[in-house]
């Protein structure tokens, strides 16, 4: 995984934590719901390419 994806991912996920925070701090459930659908995407791109980093490692 390139430093550029993994950063990448990362702000995606802070940035669903925060507008989740956001929608909870002012009772916006469609911040709410926004915020998980944007962490629930990073975290799959995160793991899609954590299995690519295995497949690659073991040649």
């Amino acid at each position: 995984m390139g430093a550029d994806e993994k950063f990448s991912n990362k702000a995606d996920e802070l940035k669903g934590r925060a507008k989740e925070a956001l929608g909870d701090a002012t009772d916006n459930e469609q911040w709410q719901a926004e915020g998980r659908a944007e962490r629930a995407k990073a975290d799959i791109k995160q793991a899609g390419e954590k299995v690519k980093d295995a497949f690659r490692s073991d040649k």
